[in-house]
């Protein structure tokens, strides 16, 4: 029993079975949280993806930040129901295609890809930094996946047989 409680836990029940981006992006650079709050290390998780490319809100939630930071667009998303403090989902770069306060849905579209900023490793071209916390705890993003969204392969499209040439 106590192993299916953690399992619960592990699992919210907003979890999402789609990414931020893409349909299964590549994780370029895994989340590997600091050993002391102002201690090194990544605090999200980067996924590759093209410049322009559609950014969708993961849970339904309302816009706490949409701007610019440091010369780069971030977005910022209170997730509804999901405590005291709420978890917050971060994006960047993004160009915000919602204002600050609107309420969002899950899946909807919240941004675009921006430029890269230098935050990409050089072996992908583009990349959106994805980052979850709660209060000012930094979370691994990709728990708010749900497990078949984490390990389903992409989809892939098969040839219709027999194949004839009119």
């Amino acid at each position: 029993m106590p192993m299916l409680l953690l399992f619960a836990l592990a699992t919210p029940s907003y979890a999402a079975d789609f990414w931020p981006v893409g349909d299964r992006p590549a994780v370029v650079r895994p989340w590997s949280p600091p050993a002391t709050p102002y201690g090194p290390g990544h605090r999200g998780v980067d996924l590759s993806a093209p410049i322009g490319a559609p950014v969708r809100a993961l849970a339904d939630g309302r816009v706490s930040f949409a701007g610019e930071l440091a010369g780069r667009g971030v977005l910022a998303v209170e997730l509804a129901d999901t405590g005291d403090p709420p978890l917050r989902t971060t994006y960047e770069p993004v160009t915000a295609t919602v204002d600050q306060g609107s309420e969002v849905r899950a899946g909807d579209l919240v941004g675009v890809l921006q430029l890269p900023t230098g935050h990409c490793p050089r072996t992908t071209p583009s990349c959106l930094h994805w980052g979850l916390l709660r209060g000012t705890t930094y979370l691994d993003p990709l728990s708010l996946l749900s497990p078949s969204a984490r390990t389903r392969p992409p989809a892939r499209l098969l040839p219709i047989w027999p194949f004839t040439n009119s």
